[in-house]
């Protein structure tokens, strides 16, 4: 039996004939593209991508306390023209002023510092010269919608566009929408856990990364990109057709499983081994494997996404729904109508034979007027 002639797929063309011919996945392209655009058109602004304790070790507690007073060095640097500079954080003490924290800032474009995640805004911060920050919780979704360049939204789209249309027939418009955005999250989620405790590891060690798997990135670094969810996208697919040949590269064909799992195990290495490694993208694998794991266990069960957008105040149905029953209730009102404009004409009629049709009023013969003209 060919892939076209399984169940999913014959629902699904019952599904779409129904539907606008722009799916899902094609909002989710054009949402990542527009994001894109815009933002390169809009003026460049400093982000904190980092942060470092520098001085006098004893001034950090009270640091943290608020018993000090900071001044933050003022940027001259163009974000336009400069990638990125270093920004310190005087405190004033009896001594007189001394930097206590070092800050890098990164040139990035607004929707991007807006949306992008990272540790120090999803939780909190109390770094001296940030005053509180966290708790963003737009972020958690936000993200997915950012790219650091393009070939990161290129290959990002590619991968979208091929296996998307997959797991959106497989579930249908609502519910791989939801599906996208749950993978996401569980990558943002991951990237927080371990970078969280890496970061508490590195308190309690002294600076030395000593266990393997954690991140151990600054707590600011900026997570972006579509993959998370696109990863547990990728893991859908090979659970629905994972004998489907891929074009690796668009060159070398594989089984789709092969591909999937081949870069789940990836992920793992890559988290596993450079997490204390400058160089290695650990915090962007780690958002990988988060969405894949949660693409693995919500494919097999789909049911789990049903009401994921109540929280929103939206009915659990779909807008199809929704709009027969508005529908329905109209035709419900004009039925009311119309049975009742019957029952007064039945009236008139009845009173012309009693009492014949000079007795009618003027109101009386409009309502006679309208009712032969429908």
């Amino acid at each position: 039996m060919g892939s076209m002639d399984r169940e999913y797929w014959r629902d699904a063309r019952v599904r779409n004939s129904r539907r606008p011919s722009w799916s899902v996945t094609n909002w989710l392209i054009a949402l990542c593209i527009g994001v894109f655009v815009v933002d390169a058109f809009l003026p460049r602004t400093w982000q904190v991508v980092a942060t470092k304790w520098v001085g006098d070790p004893s001034l950090r507690q009270a640091a943290r306390q608020g018993a000090l007073e900071y001044r933050i060095a003022e940027v001259n640097a163009n974000p336009a023209r400069v990638a990125s500079v270093e920004q310190p954080v005087v405190a004033l003490t009896p001594r007189g002023p001394e930097t206590v924290v070092q800050r890098t800032l990164r040139s990035t474009p607004p929707l991007a510092k807006w949306l992008s995640f990272s540790t120090a805004t999803a939780i909190y911060t109390d770094m001296p010269g940030s005053g509180f920050a966290g708790l963003e919780i737009w972020r958690f979704i936000g993200f997915q919608f950012c790219h650091a360049d393009m070939n990161h939204l290129i290959f990002n789209m590619i991968g979208l566009f091929f296996f998307g249309p997959i797991v959106e027939a497989f579930l249908g418009a609502r519910k791989f929408l939801a599906f996208y955005l749950i993978c996401g999250i569980a990558g943002a989620v991951l990237y927080l856990l371990l970078n969280a405790a890496g970061f508490a590891v590195m308190q309690l060690s002294g600076g030395k990364p000593i266990v393997p798997g954690l991140l151990f990135n600054d707590p600011y670094t900026p997570l972006v990109g579509a993959s998370a969810g696109i990863y547990g996208v990728l893991i859908a697919s090979a659970r629905i057709r994972p004998d489907d040949t891929v074009l690796l590269f668009f060159i070398i064909p594989m089984r789709m499983a092969t591909l999937a799992y081949a870069l789940v195990i990836i992920a793992v290495g890559t988290v596993i081994l450079g997490g204390a490694r400058s160089g290695w993208n650990a915090g962007g694998e780690a958002a990988h494997l988060g969405g894949a794991i949660a693409g693995w266990w919500l494919i097999a069960r789909p049911e789990r996404l049903q009401g994921f957008f109540d929280f929103l105040g939206r009915a659990s149905e779909s807008v199809h729904a929704r709009r027969e029953q508005r529908a329905a209730a109209a035709a419900a009102r004009t039925i009311e109508r119309r049975n009742a404009e019957d029952a007064e004409v039945d009236r008139i009629l009845d009173k012309i034979k009693m009492q014949g049709l000079g007795s009618l009023t003027e109101g009386e013969r409009r309502v006679l007027k309208d009712a032969s003209r429908r």
